[in-house]
């Protein structure tokens, strides 16, 4: 069976951070942020994530931009008046489906990778949407751990 871990970096120190990644055995970390250096990053930035990663964990880094939502749909989540959970998640499983991720991406290059976002808890953040929908379309055994 395959696995794939998903992580957000809010909430946690870079010992918690880098402790969780290190023990869960992943081998790649796959950032699906849209913005990975920004200012609010602290540790997780992605230039230096790559760096602390393979030092501190002996895992690899990349950023798959596929994974990540549109600036305009990331905007109108964060204000929360313009579009709720319900509307975003719509939206971004189509955004997925237009992207073809599940034919562009390599079930391979997922085996035993954290999918990293910022958002502390899965529940409504983009990353467990991506896993979910990798499971469906993959029609592979697919066991998500959420690391937290």
């Amino acid at each position: 069976m395959m696995r794939i871990a998903t992580i957000g970096f809010a909430q946690k120190g870079a010992e918690r951070f880098f402790s969780l990644v290190r023990d869960a055995r992943v081998r790649r970390v796959v950032d699906v942020r849209l913005r990975p250096d920004s200012q609010l990053s602290g540790f997780a930035k992605g230039r230096d994530l790559a760096y602390f990663l393979d030092r501190l964990a002996g895992v690899a880094y990349h950023h798959e931009p596929l994974l990540a939502p549109t600036p305009d749909i990331l905007t109108a989540y964060k204000n929360k008046k313009a579009m709720g959970w319900a509307e975003y998640e719509r939206r971004f499983l189509a955004l997925l489906a237009e992207r073809r991720i599940e034919r562009r991406l390599r079930p391979e290059d997922y085996e035993d990778a954290c999918l990293l976002c910022s958002e502390h808890l899965p529940h409504h953040c983009h990353r467990r949407l991506v896993v979910e929908y990798l499971q469906r379309h993959w029609q592979l055994p697919i066991r998500v751990e959420h690391l937290q």
